[in-house]
């Protein structure tokens, strides 16, 4: 099942030089880059992708991490890619994710909270096409 799914590599994995990395690791494993930019996020745009968090204890700090700087947001393109991506991205943990993966190999704990993760991957279709709609507004499904 041909799906696409949005990827984001965060101001951590950013300001670390991983988006390079990140895009090799998603092209190696098969999957078609559709679009990518950079952008530093705005509060409203960071509103929206997380609108399922706000009102949680960890909402506050995860928009402020993610509008510290910029962003490398991707549309990928494949079979299954939104399963397929999270299984390389890793558990969210990085100290408990796996070696092989974007964020056992890349990550690990600095102390911050388990938003400094490196990448974002949309967990369902549904949650892709609303993602790619914040960040991608002109690209058609």
């Amino acid at each position: 099942m041909t799906e696409r799914s949005l990827v984001l590599v965060k101001p951590d994995g950013f300001a670390r030089g991983l988006v390079g990395e990140v895009l090799r690791r998603i092209e190696a494993k098969g999957y078609v880059l559709v679009a990518l930019g950079l952008v530093t996020p705005t509060r409203d745009q960071l509103a929206a992708h997380y609108v399922e968090h706000q009102g949680k204890p960890f909402y506050d700090s995860l928009v402020e991490f993610m509008s510290s700087g910029p962003v490398a947001a991707v549309v990928i393109e494949g079979d299954r890619c939104i399963e397929g991506f999270r299984a390389l991205a890793g558990a969210t943990d990085a100290t408990k994710a796996l070696p092989g993966t974007i964020r056992g190999d890349l990550g690990r704990d600095w102390g911050q909270g388990p938003q400094e993760n490196i990448v974002h991957g949309s967990d369902s279709t549904e949650s892709a096409e609303r993602e790619i709609g914040i960040w991608f507004p002109d690209l058609k499904s």
